[in-house]
């Protein structure tokens, strides 16, 4: 099977002046080729950061064309009808754009301390949830008698859109990697390097094998900030700290700074790894620098990413 690559750009922190800013880059996106939107989950913090999930309903009803979704949601801190309604009723009304990413949650996140959550059964809870969403898309009418969870006659309506909403499942670890085999349809990166991407491909291949089951080989996704520019330029020291903070990892290794060669060069080492789907997050801050900086990777970067990976032709049923 011919890999399809496609670059999709994401948020952490919301890094416009407000609203009209946001909706501007999200309109440019929309026009520019973008393949998807990306919000990381986070529940408690003190800088801004949309909360994901109605943040993917205003930009579903937003647009038309792009494909959206969260990187990723942290399962163990939401309830799983919920969020599987969530995920349904989004889709739904878009059509069939969402693309649903979770895992456990960061250890490093506040959440776990500020909401009285147990971050020792977070890979627990996430499986069971997991169990339960899939099931619910499926349109069971589920009994449910677990650990962590239990339901009695549990069903959601309307159904997602897309008949099998793909679940793309996050994290390295060999849990993770497990998890993606048993329940993934797909894989999704976070920060890590090009190594440890290839490191975590492999491994699920091997275990999707075991499993008994199939991932299709283009869904596979890597992560990593851009910037077009140098680390001098304003901001990027409180960037590159902030980035530190979170991940404990060093920014100047993680990023991609320098032009559009530079950025390729980190596309074409993921691809390599065996990466096709790719979230690339501006290194920007403020309305001007974020449509800039967005506005450079659909003139400099997708024209070479198609024409270096071109999209196989669809074949008509």
């Amino acid at each position: 099977m011919k890999r399809s690559i496609a670059v999709g750009v994401g948020l952490m922190e919301f890094p416009f002046d407000g609203a009209g800013g946001f909706w501007r880059w999200v309109d440019l996106c929309e026009a520019g080729g973008i393949d998807s939107i990306w919000q990381t989950d986070r529940l408690v913090s003190r800088a801004p950061i949309l909360e994901s999930m109605t943040g993917l309903a205003a930009i579903a009803g937003r647009t038309r064309r792009i494909k959206f979704g969260v990187n990723v949601v942290s399962v163990a801190m939401r309830e799983p009808v919920l969020l599987a309604k969530q995920c349904a009723t989004i889709d739904m009304l878009s059509g069939g754009r969402l693309l649903p990413g979770f895992g456990i949650g960061s250890p490093r996140g506040p959440e776990w301390t500020a909401m009285h959550l147990d971050p020792s059964i977070r890979g627990r809870k996430t499986d069971e949830a997991l169990e339960i969403i899939g099931r619910l898309w499926a349109g069971e009418k589920l009994d449910y008698d677990g650990k962590h969870y239990q339901l009695t006659g549990a069903q959601i309506a309307p159904l997602p859109a897309q008949p099998d909403l793909p679940m793309w499942i996050g994290g390295s670890s060999n849990a993770a990697v497990r998890r993606t085999a048993r329940y993934g349809t797909g894989w999704q990166a976070g920060s890590e390097p090009v190594e440890e991407v290839a490191r975590v491909i492999a491994a699920i291949r091997a275990a999707v094998v075991e499993a008994g089951r199939h991932i299709d080989d283009d869904h596979y996704g890597a992560a990593f900030a851009y910037r077009f520019g140098t680390w001098d330029d304003p901001g990027m020291g409180r960037v590159a700290e902030a980035y530190r903070t979170r991940t404990g990892r060093d920014a100047r290794e993680a990023f991609a700074v320098g032009d559009a060669g530079t950025i390729m060069a980190r596309l074409a080492a993921y691809v390599e790894a065996g990466a096709s789907k790719f979230i690339l997050r501006p290194a920007a801050q403020g309305d001007a620098d974020m449509l800039d900086q967005t506005r450079l990777l659909v003139e400099q970067v997708l024209p070479q990413v198609a024409a270096r990976w071109p999209r196989p032709v669809k074949q008509a049923a």
